[in-house]
């Protein structure tokens, strides 16, 4: 796809000349696999297959229901069948001779009527050839009456009379009636149509021919002498005709093209001047007259008219005008060109589809072209994807090929998409459907951009307070995210937590200042972060200076060199911060505090006491709440384990009744004990566990001679309900 006019109304030229390099299909079959690296031939829109003829095309027609497109072309002379919904070829068709236009007469493909360059008429059915008829002269224009359903061919020559001749052929009757004589120079011998033989150079004609089918039915005729007479088909008389205006320095012009408008009230001429004019029936001075440019005949003219009377009344009036070079479309209130395509081959036929942006063209070169205009109206239904890629092209501003490249999304820009709910919430709702400002799309409405600008602000007043805040907000977001990815960038090779704690510093202090923004409604340069410190740190200058310390290049050895890594198991670190410390043994404080305790309270048994100074403690000082002591072990009735045991050494000296005041005191006292056996040392603030593997002798009890019991467990009763079971 690519832009054929960089205009303010961009139209897309979907396929055609220049829009993809030809390939032959043997060719393509062959260089199969390295095509597919091709990125021109990969990526082409192949909008409907084998679209195209071997030498140039005559005509093509679009079917009523919109599923079918019909073509003629050459050579050899076949006709071509495209089914829209498949996007493909139906079927392909050859002639004897060369087709001049053709008609479809149902809504499908299944009836058409071809008019051939070798004076035949044929009619063509789904399986083929139906019927072939010869006229007596050669046709130049070909037109279907529904109302009498009637074929009108226009020829070239005058009869008998000196008239020249529009022939009729009954299709429901089967036979030709008595055609419609129309002037075209007389019996003089000085006129052209006197003097000429049927087919030769400046021959008197009917060159084309018009049916006014929504309103009046009246027949429109144009000759070569520059007129336009009107006939009755009811009456067959001549109720009317039109001169047109002549020049006297362009000389005599002929009328190539007729069209009436769906009113019946206005006519557009074309004529072999390239100069098109607007006539109101009820007038002989035309409403508008303008100049295609190239001086080439014109080809044809199209009302672009929606089909539905909703979307008619809110579409703007425009009219299109084609020669063999160009093809113009232009508002026809005031001529104002809108926009134009000049494709780069000859152009034979223009095909609009109805209700939609798409236009179909025959011309002399080898593929038939397909224009897209988004703003004409939306995709054909058969094609509707190509809304999604035009609105990508246009977002893309790295595509060379897309409208308005250097801004994205322009296409699009002069207009805002609204709901129904949102018109009324604007206050637009009374204008659905009666002016052209609103467009029907799909759901909702197309608004000129500038007037829902206006009719936002009308609703709300307040909406520019908004708007500031919005733009405020964000700035700060915008900046406070370059920061932050700034700092981030920074490769950091030792001490990473000292670096994340000065981001989160400083994004605290960015969240401050953005507060302070808001809340005070002033911009965003008017504040300065050293008027917002952060609660329980110190100035921003004491900080950091100025773009902080990751990006100061005197602290930068601090991040970058290994010798600046800070060892957070270090005293001189967990001295500094104390939240940081691990967990570590009793100190001799503790140590001796706990042993003081034990002394204090009363020996009740040796092997509790025993206990006591086996039962482990944890790190941190708690007990281990979850593990048996040994004398609870023992009291179980267990015998105890052999093997290495983990003894918790303690000073073997009992503990003194009066406690030392000072510290030191009890320091000293600690290093005048003698060592403690067993190879175990005191160290001062810390405590050593060592494992002396030792057995121990099961103690035996004390038997009572006169009682003969057994008192090894005194606070454990007998399980056995037999007191003189032991006696």
């Amino acid at each position: 796809m690519k832009i054929s006019t960089h205009s303010a109304v961009p139209v897309y030229t979907i396929s055609g000349s220049n829009t993809a390099r030809p390939l032959p299909d043997w060719l393509v079959r062959k260089r199969k696999r390295s095509l597919k690296q091709d990125p021109e031939f990969t990526n082409r829109v192949e909008l409907l297959q084998d679209f195209d003829f071997e030498e140039a095309s005559s005509c093509v027609r679009v079917s009523e229901d919109g599923d079918w497109v019909m073509s003629t072309g050459t050579y050899k002379p076949q006709i071509h069948v495209h089914y829209l919904p498949h996007l493909s070829l139906s079927f392909a068709r050859h002639t004897n001779c060369l087709n001049e236009t053709f008609l479809l007469l149902s809504s499908d493909y299944t009836k058409s009527l071809h008019l051939q360059t070798d004076r035949f008429i044929e009619f063509h059915t789904a399986g083929g050839l139906h019927y072939s008829t010869r006229i007596p002269r050669y046709g130049r224009d070909l037109v279907y009456d529904r109302h009498s359903a009637e074929a009108l061919v226009p020829s070239v020559g005058v009869n008998t009379d000196g008239n020249g001749e529009v022939f009729r052929l009954n299709l429901e009757i089967g036979r030709f009636m008595k055609g419609y004589e129309v002037e075209v120079g007389g019996n003089d011998a000085a006129t052209v149509g006197a003097r000429a033989l049927q087919g030769g150079i400046s021959t008197g004609s009917v060159n084309t021919a018009a049916v006014a089918e929504d309103s009046h039915n009246l027949l429109a005729f144009g000759t070569s002498l520059g007129t336009v007479e009107f006939w009755d088909s009811r009456s067959r008389n001549r109720v009317g005709i039109l001169s047109a205006s002549q020049d006297a320095f362009e000389g005599r012009s002929e009328i190539s093209a007729l069209q009436f408008e769906r009113s019946g009230l206005e006519l557009a001429t074309g004529n072999s001047n390239g100069i098109v004019q607007l006539y109101d029936l009820r007038s002989t001075v035309p409403l508008l007259k303008k100049d295609q440019g190239y001086g080439f005949p014109i080809k044809n003219i199209i009302y672009l008219n929606s089909s539905t009377s909703r979307r008619a009344q809110t579409s703007e009036n425009k009219i299109l005008t084609s020669d063999k070079r160009i093809i113009k479309i232009w508002d026809r209130r005031n001529g104002n060109p809108w926009t134009s395509v000049e494709p780069a081959v000859d152009i034979n036929h223009v095909e609009w589809c109805k209700d939609s942006g798409m236009l179909l063209t025959a011309n002399e070169g080898k593929q038939q072209h397909s224009f897209f205009i988004p703003q004409l109206g939306p995709a054909p239904k058969w094609c509707g994807f190509l809304d999604n890629i035009v609105e990508e092209m246009a977002e893309d501003p790295n595509d060379p090929h897309a409208f308005g490249k250097n801004s994205a999304g322009e296409v699009y820009d002069n207009f805002k998409f609204l709901t129904l709910p949102q018109l009324r919430q604007l206050n637009m709702g009374h204008l659905v459907g009666t002016t052209s400002l609103l467009r029907p799309y799909m759901h909702g409405y197309f608004v000129a951009q500038k007037l829902y600008e206006e009719a936002r602000l009308i609703s709300n007043p307040d909406l520019w307070q908004e708007q500031r805040a919005k733009s405020i907000q964000e700035k700060i977001n915008k900046e406070r995210e370059s920061r932050i990815r700034g700092n981030k960038k920074v490769a950091v090779k030792v001490n990473r937590k000292l670096a994340e704690k000065i981001l989160e510093r400083e994004e605290k202090n960015e969240r401050r200042r953005a507060r302070k923004v808001l809340e005070k409604g002033i911009d965003d340069h008017m504040v300065d972060v050293d008027e917002v410190p952060a609660v329980g740190e110190v100035d921003s200058e004491e900080i950091r200076p100025t773009g902080g310390v990751l990006n100061d290049p005197r602290f930068a050895r601090l991040f970058q060199d290994e010798d600046f890594e800070i060892d957070e198991e270090s005293h001189e670190f967990q001295a500094i911060n104390p939240s940081t410390k691990l967990p570590k043994g009793l100190t001799a404080v503790e140590q001796e505090e706990m042993e003081s305790q034990r002394g204090s309270s009363s020996d009740e048994s040796s092997s509790e006491s025993e206990a006591e100074q086996t039962q482990l403690v944890r790190k941190d000082g708690s007990e281990d709440k979850n593990r048996i002591s040994s004398s609870s072990y023992k009291k179980s009735g267990h015998k105890a384990q052999r093997g290495p045991q983990m003894v918790v050494s303690s000073s073997s000296r009992k503990p003194q009744q009066s406690r030392d005041r000072t510290f030191g005191a009890r320091v000293s006292k600690l290093q005048d004990r003698s060592a403690p056996t067993n190879n175990k040392t005191v160290v001062v603030g810390e405590r050593e566990i060592t494992f002396a593997p030792a057995k121990k002798q099961r103690k035996k009890a004390a038997s009572d001679e006169a009682q003969g019991q057994r008192y090894d467990r005194k606070d454990r009763r007998s399980a056995s309900g037999n007191v003189f079971r032991r006696m």
